[in-house]
């Protein structure tokens, strides 16, 4: 997953990118970059947290009314410094682009990029690809003055020929901003707008909570399948490019998105709270007794307070978070990390000792995180440690911009329900069932049939994806991970921020 922004308004863009892209930092906390318009570009982009990539300096010459901004979390690629985002190409006008997802059929693009049209690719990120593909579409209408029919076709070509999911903004230097949502609408993408000094500024961008935070009025969604365009003008025009067949990433709401954030109808808190609910109806079915229901902060809060409720049970936090500490993947050793948790979370003692307590989570990956939270409860006096996760076992990879670790090393994919309790040393194991998740989200968004849900089923929306594809996914990941020193296969779960970054847990 990644976090995008574009803002087109009547004065520089910059402290709304800026600001926007520090509210999706969620999404995204290896690299940063902004890149505005006002009759030439201005580019500023490297890894870390957005408030390390920018200063004061870099902030003041970011000048002009347009820009797109955004915050990396590597998938496809890797993580150096020269695949951080926005891309930009020079032809036709001037383009540069902005991606969240993962194109499934990439090596297909780039093989013909390069023999087709003698295009140059300086990186092996998809979104590099996704941008050359648009520019192309556009350069070979050969349009004098750019109409919106002209970005609507360009667009066209991307949909016919990217596969995989890619929620984009685009910047097209003196003509505007674009925003497109691939057919099957996986990763978010939505509209914002609001009046100063009587003239109208949009804003597109992956989450609501930044349409909020930026005093715009959140519009709608934007469609799977369609294209909006922002000219130079400031007007809005629109279109269903390709018909949509809906399946958004059911993780998103398990996990991905901030829990203010609302996603095609479907508010997060809310959808989380339901998981909780429904999770606890089956752990009551169990019979055992708990004495309270303690989180994992933070994503497990909502889901623990759904439990808490069906089982009338009283909630507690039991664990405190340290928000100062590093990332724990970046340090080396196995051993190094796995002590960095204990420095991550703290128990209060008193709401563990000589208790029997419910510990609520999102999900588990590896197992490895919640081996060690586990024994941390247990150190810390408890009686009885369950546990429980909103997610149901995650089977599979997800090819979509979640950069899961490989099948085999999925505790769930080779492990029965009993021996990962045993692994994390829990007396009881609880996960949340499909269907219910399912019904978690729809509650909100009846008109949703289908997700985009691989990791949980093995069955994914787009047919390119296969069990081939996805062994020779985890190979090049692995690949990838060794060349740049990124350990897969004991990563530790962590999380700046408010959230854990999956690939780690």
């Amino acid at each position: 997953m990644c976090g995008i922004i574009a803002v087109s308004g009547h004065q520089d863009a910059i402290q709304d990118l800026y600001e926007g892209l520090i509210v999706l930092q969620h999404r995204g906390q290896d690299a940063a970059g902004i890149v505005t318009y006002n009759s030439q570009f201005h580019l500023k982009k490297s890894n870390g947290m957005v408030r390390d990539v920018f200063h004061s300096k870099s902030l003041a010459r970011l000048r002009g009314p347009v820009g797109i901004g955004h915050v990396r979390y590597p998938t496809a690629g890797c993580s150096s410094e020269f695949e951080a985002q926005p891309f930009f190409v020079n032809t036709p006008f001037g383009i540069a682009l902005a991606h969240n997802g993962n194109l499934t059929n990439v090596d297909e693009i780039q093989k013909e990029l390069k023999d087709k049209y003698f295009r140059h690719l300086n990186t092996t990120s998809d979104s590099e690809a996704l941008l050359n593909v648009f520019s192309v579409a556009l350069k070979n209408q050969r349009p004098k003055h750019l109409s919106p029919d002209h970005v609507f076709k360009a667009t066209a070509t991307v949909f016919r020929k990217c596969r995989g999911a890619y929620s984009a903004v685009v910047l097209i230097g003196g003509h505007g901003v674009v925003g497109f949502r691939d057919p099957h609408g996986i990763r978010p993408l939505q509209l914002g707008k609001r009046v100063h000094e009587g003239k109208e500024e949009y804003i597109i961008v992956s989450e609501s909570t930044v349409i909020r935070a930026l005093d715009y009025e959140f519009v709608r969604d934007i469609n799977p399948g369609e294209v909006i365009y922002i000219d130079k003008n400031n007007k809005l025009h629109s279109r269903q490019v390709r018909k949509p067949q809906h399946t958004p990433c059911l993780f998103e709401w398990v996990y991905l998105a901030a829990p203010d954030s609302t996603i095609d109808g479907v508010n997060v808190y809310k959808a989380r709270v339901r998981m909780g609910e429904y999770l606890g109806k089956r752990i009551k079915k169990s019979g055992i007794e708990i004495d309270s229901v303690i989180p994992i902060p933070d994503t497990g809060r909502p889901v623990a307070q759904g439990v808490a409720d069906k089982l009338r049970v009283r909630y507690r936090e039991g664990f405190v978070k340290n928000r100062y500490i590093g990332r724990t993947f970046i340090m080396p050793g196995q051993r190094m990390r796995k002590r960095n948790i204990q420095f991550k979370l703290h128990p209060i003692d008193l709401e563990f000792k000589n208790k029997n307590v419910l510990l609520v989570d999102d999900s588990i990956v590896r197992g490895n995180t919640s081996q060690k939270i586990v024994e941390i409860a247990r150190k810390a006096g408890a009686k009885k440690v369950y546990f429980a996760t909103a997610a149901p076992p995650i089977i599979s990879q997800d090819p979509y911009g979640i950069d899961m670790p490989t099948t085999e090393e999925l505790i769930a994919s080779n492990h029965t329900n009993k021996e990962i309790c045993d692994f994390i040393g829990a007396d009881d194991l609880f996960y949340g069932n499909i269907e219910d998740l399912r019904k978690a989200v729809r509650v909100g968004n009846k008109n949703i049939h289908k997700f985009s849900e691989g990791c949980f089923t093995g069955k994914y929306p787009t047919p390119e994806v296969t069990r081939e594809y996805l062994d020779n996914l985890s190979v090049n990941r692995d690949a990838i991970r060794d060349a740049h020193g990124r350990d897969s296969s004991d990563d530790d779960g962590d999380g700046p921020d408010q959230y854990k970054n999956l690939s780690l847990i």
